[in-house]
């Protein structure tokens, strides 16, 4: 949900469906509350900006806004996020009900298929039984290849492994092929293997899922809690042979080329060859294995657990990744594991926003084409083009004039920048579904065709160019991202919307939000991942020896003080969770440097209308509304639950910390709220890198 970066390469695993209903399980969503720009009642006047600016600018939203049942989140990020849901809704449900056009009637028949939850309930584990069927005919580990190969061509949920095609990182003119680790269902590997009470009980939780699960698909209780304990086996291994996520931060770690001959070396027991076949991928000589260790542990894996082992876990996979478009059963088992004990969600969500945001997955571009006609307006994009040029200039400004930086890196940033490719909005050519069959009455094998859909799509790049027009993201989507391989920054039309984007309302503003949200993916480029990548893309060091350890230093700066902040505090035996500075680094100084240039152009925005940042409006000087703005597109409430799980598994820090970490790294915040030297925004020592 947060503004991110795309930080490894695009790699497929099968996707899941869900489901669907025309019953109790599901009402007819309300129109949304629009967000705001600049919402003055959210402010806590009452509260010391330079204390708390987080509190001060939020304080009155957090505690009028609770977090709704069906959600474990819930900030300005996430009204603009269900605005967009519903307006897509709009759009899906009634090409369900009166298609216009052929695309239409796709889209429109995959969502009232995965709506139709009395077909999904009536239907059992039927749809499943062929696959399952696949596993249960498994003799020999020898085949274990030969299996995931067959589950993978027809769309079932395939584990172990994620398989695709990316840039190559040291030339990103040609893609190649990839082979990255995967195979878990716990969120990381944290909780099959840190031993403390709240994974204790967690894993504990989990085995008892893993029983319900197979006894809602046939099993005794006795046969389930065997394969229960074998799926647990098998991924607690997994998990200890897994690269640890903050260490493939370093692109170097995640980049291993291997010809397909020493392959067959590493993984003796897994014949891969058969698995390439399998999915229909062209010959290749050399490919990227992107975690080598992992792959070497799942041989031995292989080679020690019995078959009897890899058909319950190969079973599980398939009941778990086909949960959405099961029986309700299956849907609320599911929902109470991974939902309401991993995250503290209340209530299931209603199933209209899983079927918008599953058909969305499958059809983005599709969906897209028509939400942007409706809800993205020419002057928009224009507004935004002039907001990227006034970003760029700033971004060229800092480089100039950084303190650290030698002449000789400063130029190579330089050029760099100048390379930058500017994407907004929707992309110039939408993406050809006509091969992707959809049928109104097969909610699974929708999410299976759709799953083969785009994992041919990802295999035909290989040996092709890169296509550098092509999008990551669909245009509803609230985001915004950098691609380094790609070198360019890519702003869809979701999130060029109030409070982020509003092209009536005073430049300080839109400054605070979309300015840092460019700014931010500006400064990806630049971070401790981004300024490895030269502005071809290409993973090729830049910066001079002594600029490096500069930089190094500098980023250490934040990984220390965004270690240092709570996200959940200690409680009943369990500890308190901080933040993980070296995962939350790359972020963390997109924040921060984004903030900078930003603040930076408005400056130059203004000089050019003759103002100043003393100027006011409404009460508040334009440097106020400016830090404002940038604080309220990240007020947010979230479960205990939540803030724990992300703590260890998102890049991004939480709002709070967004805003409190970024602003008291900047001297001109405490200019604009009169703070003083020692005071919590404005602390004797600094952290800069951009």
């Amino acid at each position: 949900m947060h503004v991110s970066r795309v930080v490894v390469p695009v790699l497929l695993a099968a996707g899941i469906t869900f489901g669907q209903c025309q019953s109790k399980e599901d009402a007819k969503p309300a129109p949304p509350v629009a967000p705001k720009s600049f919402d003055e009642s959210a402010i806590d006047k009452s509260a010391d900006p330079c204390t708390d600016f987080y509190q001060y600018a939020c304080g009155n939203w957090v505690k009028n806004n609770p977090i709704p049942n069906d959600q474990v989140r819930w900030g300005t990020f996430s009204i603009l996020a269900e605005r967009n849901r519903y307006l897509l809704w709009e759009e899906l449900d009634a090409a369900a009900k009166d298609p216009k056009t052929p695309l239409q009637k796709k889209y429109g028949d995959y969502y009232s298929a995965c709506m139709n939850t009395d077909l999904i309930d009536k239907k059992g584990t039927e749809p499943i039984k062929p696959a399952l069927d696949e596993i249960a005919g498994l003799q020999d580990t020898k085949r274990l290849a030969s299996l995931v190969g067959e589950l993978a061509q027809k769309g079932d949920p395939a584990p172990l492994f994620r398989f695709g095609v990316q840039q190559d990182e040291k030339d990103s003119s040609r893609q190649i092929a990839s082979l990255f680790q995967a195979g878990l269902s716990l969120p990381d590997r944290d909780f099959y293997l840190v031993d403390n009470k709240r994974y204790t009980t967690i894993r504990q939780q989990y085995h008892e899922h893993l029983t319900k699960m197979f006894t809602l698909a046939g099993d005794t209780p006795e046969q389930a809690a065997k394969e229960a304990e074998a799926v647990m086996t098998i991924e607690t291994a997994l998990a200890k042979v897994s690269t640890p996520r903050v260490e493939l931060r370093d692109p170097a770690k995640r980049y291993h080329i291997y010809t397909v001959a020493d392959l067959r070396k590493l993984t003796p027991d897994f014949d891969y060859s058969v698995f390439f076949k399998d999915v229909n991928v062209r010959p290749f000589d050399t490919l990227n294995v992107g975690t080598p260790d992992f792959f070497r542990g799942l041989n031995e894996l292989i080679a020690s657990q019995p078959v009897d082992a890899w058909k319950s876990y190969m079973r599980w996979h398939v009941i778990h990744g086909s949960a959405g478009d099961l029986p309700k059963a299956f849907r609320d088992e599911d929902f109470a594991f991974f939902d309401k004990t991993l995250s503290g969600q209340a209530e299931p969500t209603p199933r209209w926003k899983e079927c918008t945001a599953d058909t969305d997955r499958a059809l983005g571009e599709a969906v897209g084409q028509d939400w942007v006609k409706a809800h993205f307006p020419p002057k928009s994009k224009a507004s935004m083009d002039q907001l990227v040029a006034a970003l760029d200039k700033a971004l060229g400004d800092d480089i100039k004039t950084l303190p650290w930086m030698s002449d000789e890196t400063k130029k190579a940033a330089e050029a760099k920048l100048a390379l930058y490719r500017n994407k907004i909005g929707y992309p110039e050519k939408w993406r050809d579904y006509s091969s992707l069959s959809v049928n109104r009455d097969d909610a699974l094998g929708n999410g299976h065709r759709s799953a083969v859909f785009q994992r041919n799509y990802n295999l035909n790049k290989l040996g092709k160019p890169v296509d550098e027009k092509e999008w990551g993201m669909t245009p509803p989507t609230v985001n915004a991202y950098y691609s380094p391989s790609n070198n360019d920054i890519n702003f869809p039309a979701g999130i060029l919307q109030p409070p982020f984007f509003d092209p009536d309302i005073d430049p300080a503003v839109n400054f605070g939000g979309i300015g840092v949200v460019i700014g931010h993916e500006m400064t990806h480029g630049f971070d401790d991942q981004g300024s490895k990548y030269d502005g071809k893309g290409n993973l090729r060091e830049w910066q001079t020896a002594d600029d490096r350890k500069k930089f190094e230093e500098r980023t250490d700066c934040e990984v220390k003080e965004y270690g240092g902040f709570e996200t959940a505090p200690a409680h009943d035996g369990i500890p308190a969770q901080n933040l993980n500075g070296k995962l939350t680094l790359g972020e963390n100084t997109a924040d921060n440097g984004g903030l900078r240039i930003a603040y930076m152009a408005l400056l130059d925005t203004l000089a050019s209308e003759h103002k100043t940042m003393d100027e006011k409006i409404g009460g508040y000087t334009e440097a106020q509304r400016f830090f404002i703005g940038f604080a309220q597109v990240w007020c947010s409430n979230q479960t205990e639950q939540s803030a724990r799980q992300l703590a260890l598994i998102d890049p991004h820090s939480p709002g709070k910390w967004r805003t409190n970490g970024s602003v008291q790294n900047f001297d001109e915040f405490s200019k604009a709220f009169g703070c003083h030297k020692g005071q919590p925004m404005y602390p004797e020592n600094s952290c800069r890198v951009w």
